[in-house]
């Protein structure tokens, strides 16, 4: 099931002409999520991957860590007018040492599609919750395989093509440059829960040796959600945040900014360019 698009016809003006037509527009849904049955937030997504969505959030979150935390993804009863279900409703059933309660119980409920849940953590609490040491991974990237990584991504954004209102968030292998999973949405952070979900659900977390690419700027947020999973170099096409340069610095992460043509900042952890 899929419902990453949806069709509007709009006046389309060009100089002087001017035409109807149908335009195809990214989709934005709400989500609830919930955890163990209990309402734990709800973020504006394009639908799509939202298992995935789920369990990169939860990652984010602190409130699991590997794929043993999770006995199961499931959607609940969410129905339109006609009664039909909405699948905007997933339940997430924690296993184990998964943490009952979450992180963010003094957030709002509402996230959004634009800046995600903004502002909640200060750098010291995000380190607490830091389980894998990303400072100690050893991985190392020529620039070469750096300047690749975006036309790499630009070409599996699929929905991007047909809207064009889509972020992208991509993750590699550090030593081959091979894209292993490329999500989009909405939301820059929900591309990458996306993508941070579906290694979580392959096992593959922590992320040692690997590559996170985001299709925008890199804010705090997506510094945490990378750290949360382990990986040791975030990419952005567009500009980090000081806060974002702050907790990579902190944590030993290498942030890579404007990365474009042959051409990165490198704000963070440089000795990993080799």
């Amino acid at each position: 099931m899929t419902r990453a698009t949806a069709r509007r016809r709009v006046l389309r003006l060009r100089g002087d002409g001017r035409s109807t037509r149908p335009d195809a527009l990214a989709a934005e849904e709400p989500l609830e999520i919930r955890l163990g049955g209990e309402p734990l937030t709800v973020t504006m997504r394009t639908p799509g991957q939202d298992f995935d969505l789920v369990a990169g959030f939860l990652v984010g979150e602190g409130l699991v860590h590997a794929a043993e935390d999770l006995a199961a993804l499931r959607y609940c009863a969410g129905t339109d007018e006609n009664g039909a279900n909405t699948y905007n409703v997933v339940d997430a059933t924690p296993r184990g040492g998964a943490r009952a309660l979450p992180l963010s119980a003094h957030r709002n409920l509402l996230t959004t599609s634009a800046c995600g849940l903004c502002g909640r953590d200060t750098v010291d609490a995000v380190r607490t919750h830091v389980r894998h040491p990303v400072g100690e991974d050893p991985l190392t990237v020529p620039p070469s395989l750096l300047y690749g990584l975006p036309d790499r991504l630009r070409a599996a954004q699929r929905t991007f093509d047909s809207t064009g209102g889509l972020h992208a968030a991509g993750l590699f292998d550090g030593r081959s440059g091979e894209l292993l999973c490329a999500r989009e949405d909405v939301g820059r952070h929900n591309a990458v829960d996306k993508v941070v979900g579906w290694a979580l659900r392959e096992d593959r977390l922590p992320l040692t040796g690997h590559v996170l690419l985001v299709s925008g700027r890199a804010s705090f947020e997506l510094t945490q959600k990378a750290a949360l999973a382990g990986v040791p170099l975030l990419a952005a096409v567009s500009a980090p945040s000081s806060l974002a340069v702050d907790l990579a610095e902190e944590l030993g992460l290498t942030l890579v900014g404007f990365l474009r043509g042959e051409g990165a900042n490198v704000y963070t952890r440089p000795d990993r360019i080799g």
